[in-house]
């Protein structure tokens, strides 16, 4: 993997799904980094599953990518669930899991080129670190 970003329409995103119980009270982080800008989401996105959460941080930073502009995508992720079930090697079984799946399938079609990583937690602590802050920002 290069170090560097040629230019704006290449991004690396690294996304996190947390989820406090499981089910439970969850959020999602993500890093979107181009060679001018670094954009960072967190959010709380209700009570429901960690897989869930990570497929939900995948599909909001994909699509912001998208709308941003960008045209090739490198997603880190540390979820090996997440990262072979969307590059095709495991089914996704679980509906709300499909759903997910098939939203972010439809959105990475539009880029020019995307790859998939699976990288180790301690590569990921930002989104990480994102995705429990996101847990917090409970809104009643």
């Amino acid at each position: 993997m290069k170090n560097f970003l040629l230019d704006k329409t290449e991004c690396i995103i690294y996304a996190d799904g947390a989820s406090s119980g499981n089910p439970g009270p969850s959020g999602i982080g993500a890093v979107i980094k181009t060679s001018v800008e670094k954009i960072t989401i967190s959010s709380y996105i209700g009570i429901t599953t960690n897989n869930v959460a990570e497929y939900t941080a995948v599909l909001k930073s994909v699509g912001l990518a998208k709308n941003m502009g960008i045209k090739k995508v490198n997603i880190m992720l540390d979820s090996e669930l997440v990262v072979r079930q969307l590059l095709g090697i495991y089914k996704v079984k679980q509906k709300k899991l499909l759903s997910l799946y098939e939203k972010i399938k439809k959105i990475l079609t539009c880029f020019e080129e995307y790859k998939i990583y699976h990288i180790p937690r301690e590569e990921n602590t930002e989104a990480d670190r994102l995705s429990k802050e996101g847990i917090k920002l409970i809104q009643s």
